[in-house]
């Protein structure tokens, strides 16, 4: 069974991530296979709207530590980055259904979709610094615009979950449904906005995302450190201890 689900109909590609024996949790394979359904969608006159969802329960609990350490991400065409580099720019509208758990790049994709939809049982996190790692998907810059510093600082510096209200009132989710509601509820937007001009569609969404700063700038800047960090001996510290599940001992 495949473990990126693509769907597309009546103008609206869905992707879904679907291991939901791993809670969602991501492969490099599985990154590669969502950056190449975005690099496909940019040049198909069929999608309007892209529309990510997780099947069983869950959004994403972020990467797949394992298959992370044995393969981590060497450069710019890695598939993570190749992933990174496609949602955030991405030139149709994209529109995030999310329930359960979002760990990781899992809150960080939400940053660059134009609509997000939560379930009330949804938990949001940023774990990096626990992880010994750093912010990625240029969150270290959308995330403190978005929502302010202080508050910024206090998900990334911490790491803590943090619940679909936090996540509404704080701008990062646009509404709150029911579980079971949540992709359906997605669905009728994205039917509303592949019903729109196409053209005045994405050039609209092009002048709004002017005022977000250098995007590719600050995943480049993030980059560089998340793969510093991911072979110091803090992250094998914080990776083994997450395996072991005791507390990590950091000298």
């Amino acid at each position: 069974m495949s473990e990126i689900l693509t769907a597309k109909a009546d103008g609206i590609l869905t992707i879904t991530i679907n291991r939901p024996d791993k809670k969602n949790a991501l492969t490099s394979a599985m990154y590669a296979a969502m950056a190449d359904a975005l690099e496909a969608a940019e040049s198909d006159a069929a999608v309007r709207v892209i529309v990510f969802a997780g099947n069983g329960g869950a959004f994403t609990a972020g990467n797949d530590l394992l298959d992370f350490l044995n393969t981590p991400p060497q450069g710019d065409e890695s598939p993570v980055f190749r992933f990174l580099r496609a949602i955030s720019t991405a030139s149709k509208p994209l529109v995030a259904a999310v329930s359960g758990v979002a760990v990781g790049v899992g809150t960080t994709m939400l940053l660059h979709c134009d609509l997000v939809y939560v379930g009330t049982d949804a938990r949001l996190s940023l774990p990096f610094v626990n992880l010994a790692l750093v912010p990625e998907a240029a969150s270290s810059l959308l995330l403190p615009a978005m929502i302010g510093y202080h508050r910024a600082a206090e998900l990334l510096l911490l790491g803590e979950p943090f619940n679909a209200e936090t996540a509404k009132a704080y701008g990062i989710a646009n509404a709150i449904f029911p579980d079971a509601r949540v992709l359906p509820e997605a669905m009728q937007v994205a039917a509303k906005l592949a019903a729109k001009p196409p053209t005045a569609l994405r050039l609209t969404k092009q002048l709004l995302r002017q005022t977000r700063g250098d995007i590719a700038g600050q995943m480049a800047a993030e980059g560089v450190h998340f793969r510093s960090q991911l072979k110091s001996a803090e992250a094998r510290e914080a990776m083994t201890a997450f395996f072991e599940k005791r507390p990590p001992k950091f000298s």
